[in-house]
Order: C-alpha cells, then sequence, then structure tokens
C-alpha cells in the first residue's frame, strides 16, 4: 500500500528514528513537514501524521501540514514519540475535518530533557529503543 508519512522530529530525533524504522523496506514517503509546507498526498492510499507530543498535541508544522494538504476521505494513522504521555486530539480533529478514515495509533515513550527534565539529565533515556522501533513497524504491518 503506497503510504506517505508525514513527520516532525526536533531535539532528540525521537520521532525520525520511529518513521525511518517503518520506512524501511517499506512503500513509505517520508515528508518533513518544517521543509516541506505543500504537497500533493491524493496518490496515496494511507497517510501517516507522526511528532513528538509539543505541550500536549502534535507539532504545529504537523497540525498545518494536515489541514492544508490532507486529501478527503483518506485513511490515517499516527505515530508519536512523548516523555510524558501521547495525546492525538488535536491532529484527530484536523483530519476528521477532512472525512478522513482513522485506521489506527501508535506512541512510545522518546528521551525528553524539555523544562524540569532537563535538571535531572531527561527522562526516558535510550528511547525509542529497539523493541519500540519493531513495536511500531508491526503496528504498522498491521494496518497493510
Amino acid at each position: 500500500m503506497k503510504t506517505a508519512i508525514v513527520y516532525y522530529s526536533a531535539h532528540h530525533g525521537n520521532t525520525k528514528k520511529l518513521v525511518e524504522a517503518v520506512a524501511q523496506g517499506r512503500d513509505v514517503t517520508l515528508i518533513d513537514a518544517l521543509a516541506v509546507k505543500t504537497a500533493d498526498l491524493s496518490g496515496y492510499e494511507l497517510i501517516g501524521f507522526a511528532s513528538g507530543i509539543y505541550f500536549g498535541k502534535f507539532h504545529q508544522s504537523v497540525l498545518e501540514f494536515a489541514k492544508n494538504n490532507l486529501p478527503e476521505d483518506k485513511k490515517v494513522f499516527f505515530l508519536s514519540t512523548y516523555g510524558g504521555s501521547s495525546n492525538t486530539r488535536a491532529i484527530e480533529e484536523a483530519v476528521k475535518a477532512k472525512s478522513a478514515q482513522i485506521v489506527g495509533r501508535f506512541g512510545c515513550k522518546g528521551y525528553d530533557t524539555f523544562g524540569p527534565f532537563k535538571l535531572v539529565g531527561g527522562i526516558a533515556k535510550g528511547r525509542p529503543d529497539e523493541a519500540d522501533l519493531k513495536n511500531a513497524c508491526d503496528f504498522f504491518d498491521g494496518l497493510q
């Protein structure tokens, strides 16, 4: 199934590790939402949105990309990394406005040194780890 994953990854590259693992050896196009503002996604059967969780939501660049570029009636999934907990509410609202069908969500811990976590050397060190990457790939393969 021809798939695009629109992602944003900063700080420690947690989300990039996840999307690169999923894309490896599969028919997946990766689109960096910070570098690419517009793209024609109409030729993709499955579209993923991936981000770290920032203040309880996906990064603004991914949210804006979804609002501006997601075609109507597509199958959509979410990938996220987080220090605290996952939250897909804002991105779900954006894709539901396009009559998208949400087919799955995957999230895992990611190394986080934001704010007070920096004082203690961060949390979730070493994450996402090999088990997280395998679980993300298994999740994606289950969507096919």
